[in-house]
């Protein structure tokens, strides 16, 4: 991974932190951080969803540093970004499902969380702040592809919280002039994403069931598409958007490969390069999920220069051979 160096000698001497570092996106952009030569790379994290086992490659690096904290702290947060220049916020409570099951707990982490990491970053005079935005935010808007100014209404808690993310930005903008980009994943994958438990998203359900030639399970009848994106390009947007020079107000930002693709083909896509002929197992359609999801990412090549270099069938293969060593 990671063959393409953006950043190298922008890298060199800037301090970064990494909220939520231990977990999937976090550590991967943990990785391309300290691999291209960054003065100082620091994790907050809790290790409530993430894990150090995705951390270990790097404890030893001389600009690694770890803080176990929690965002629902704001003297912890004030800690984090002491010395620090660049702020990647993804910490936070994924899932659907999950904020279904406990909104309570969605709102303190997405909501309060990062208004904490706002408030010790503004006070703190980061010179960038981004955070993980996410295509939840479309609600029930039902054009595609989807344009970042054209949202409907959410569907789900965890909508909410990702959305009024985006309302504090403005906020903390408009009124104390402190500028941030959001970035609205859209099903990222790839290595270090955890299959295991309850809320797992689908691909490494996919990937889990291709290996070990069982069927997977798919919640309606399959034809739900999404905009599916591996997370190196999603860690050249997080670089990019934190080394954009100049920023005149807060922004979001479709973060996504451009293409749909339905369960029933990437169910295909991943059999094909398994060499398994498996047919999914069916079950009705999930609470909150949206039918279908394409990004429009032409504001994003704009804005930072975003050109998402790994398609989903290269992306799924290698994933599947991480999963394979892993």
């Amino acid at each position: 991974m990671y063959d393409i160096n953006y950043h190298q000698e922008e890298l060199k001497d800037k301090t970064f932190l990494v909220t939520g570092g231990a977990g999937f996106i976090g550590s991967n952009l943990v990785e391309y951080l300290l691999k291209y030569g960054a003065g100082k790379v620091r994790v907050l994290d809790n290790f409530s969803t993430g894990s150090m086992r995705n951390l270990e490659n790097f404890k030893d690096h001389p600009a690694f540093e770890l803080i176990e904290g929690d965002i629902r702290n704001i003297e912890v947060c004030r800690t984090a970004v002491e010395g620090i220049d660049y702020v990647s916020h993804q910490a936070a409570l994924g899932s659907v499902p999950r904020s279904i099951n406990d909104p309570a707990t969605s709102n303190d982490v997405n909501i309060s969380g990062h208004l904490n990491m706002l408030l010790a970053s503004r006070d703190a005079q980061v010179k960038r702040f981004v955070y993980a935005a996410s295509s939840s935010t479309y609600g029930d808007h039902p054009e595609l592809p989807k344009i970042e100014e054209k949202i409907g209404k959410p569907l789900s808690p965890y909508a909410v919280t990702k959305y009024v993310n985006e309302l504090y930005a403005q906020v903390f903008s408009s009124t104390y002039n402190f500028h941030t980009i959001g970035l609205r994943y859209f099903n990222v994958f790839g290595p270090r994403q955890n299959p295991a438990g309850p809320y797992a998203a689908v691909i490494p359900l996919f990937i889990e069931a291709a290996l070990k030639a069982v069927a997977p399970v798919i919640n309606g009848d399959g034809e739900t598409s999404r905009d599916f994106t591996f997370v190196e390009n999603a860690v050249q947007a997080n670089v990019k958007a934190m080394l954009l020079p100049e920023l005149t107000n807060s922004t979001v930002l479709n973060i996504a490969y451009g293409e749909r693709t339905t369960l029933n083909e990437l169910w295909k896509r991943i059999a094909g390069v398994c060499e398994i002929d498996i047919q999914p197992v069916y079950r009705e359609e999930r609470k909150g999920d949206v039918k279908h999801s394409l990004a429009a990412i032409d504001k994003a090549a704009s804005i930072i220069n975003y050109q998402p270099h790994v398609s989903v069938l290269e992306g799924i293969s290698i994933s599947l051979q991480w999963y394979k060593e892993n």
